[in-house]
């Protein structure tokens, strides 16, 4: 896959599939457009994902994007929501980014796709042109999860109820965050649980505050956990979001590690605690339910 950032970067000559979004999280209505795009591509055709950056809070960061698609389609182009698209008439949008740029010979776009200045640019104008300009228009619909239709807005939901399972089904994986393995204060390791904290980029959406049993990657190997997030209120008034785990089986020196934790099932919110051996009781009990939840859900 071919990454670029701004569509003018873009210098390829054939014809392409395209598909047009914003594609927070890559969920599985996203995944169904992809897949289309991708039926089309051959060598005399190659499949473009054109992504919209809206510079706000995410599910997915443009790194975990990238790597996500990576192997999938032949260009990804991130394209940022400049005052020159938003103001830009959805007719100039067809002739000049979809014909001219892109030379579009397939578009594929979710039901509600709208675009060009003032959202004027609908699917039936879309369709008005296709013949005219040559491409073809495939428009999907909406992804259903038990009736409800799968957005962006409702993973969203899930996360901030700490419904991991709900959230993985509607993704289609599990959800998880990505980072550096940090010096910390060491509290964990001094009360016989020594942790791995990661702080995770400022536009990465976390789930509910609250401690969870995950599963947590490193070194290419996956290991069992329990994690918290938040901030640490019984330590700590900084309130910088953490990601802090413990790693079952692991005695190592992970400083320095880049490591992904999944939140796989949430046990309780996250508590400010009126001493440090209340703390550790909890710990105590955190670990307990970390190894009961992997006992009944066995991942391979």
């Amino acid at each position: 896959m071919e990454y670029i950032t701004g569509i003018e970067q873009y210098n390829g000559k054939g014809k392409t599939a395209v598909t047009l979004g914003k594609f927070d999280g890559l969920h599985k209505g996203h995944q169904k457009l992809i897949e289309k795009i991708c039926s089309y591509s051959n060598k005399d055709c190659k499949s473009v994902l054109c992504a919209f950056d809206m510079h706000r809070e995410a599910l997915m960061t443009k790194r975990e994007r990238r790597e996500y698609l990576d192997g999938k389609i032949d260009f990804l182009i991130e394209y940022p929501f400049t005052k020159e698209l938003r103001e830009m008439e959805a007719e100039v949008f067809i002739e000049r980014i979809l014909c001219k740029k892109l030379h579009a010979s397939h578009i594929v776009v979710g039901s509600d796709f709208a675009f060009g200045y003032g959202k004027r640019g609908s699917i039936e104008m879309l369709e008005k042109f296709s013949a005219k300009k040559g491409y073809t228009l495939d428009v999907i619909e909406k992804e259903r999860y038990d009736k409800a239709v799968i957005s962006s807005t409702y993973i969203r939901e899930a996360l901030s109820q700490g419904d991991m399972d709900l959230a993985a089904a509607l993704l289609g994986y599990p959800y998880s965050v990505t980072g550096i393995v940090q010096h910390g204060r060491q509290l964990g390791r001094t009360l016989g649980f020594p942790t791995m904290n990661i702080e995770p980029e400022q536009e990465k959406i976390l789930p509910r505050f609250g401690v969870y049993a995950c599963r947590i990657k490193m070194d290419g190997r996956w290991y069992n956990g329990v994690g918290n997030v938040g901030v640490k209120p019984t330590v700590t008034e900084e309130h910088k979001r953490l990601v802090e785990v413990f790693v079952y089986d692991y005695e190592g020196d992970a400083y320095g590690k880049e490591i992904t934790v999944q939140f796989c099932g949430f046990e309780r919110p996250e508590t400010k605690f009126s001493s440090i051996d209340e703390l550790r009781e909890q710990v105590m009990q955190d670990l307990s339910y970390g190894k009961e939840f992997f006992q009944i859900h066995l991942y391979s």
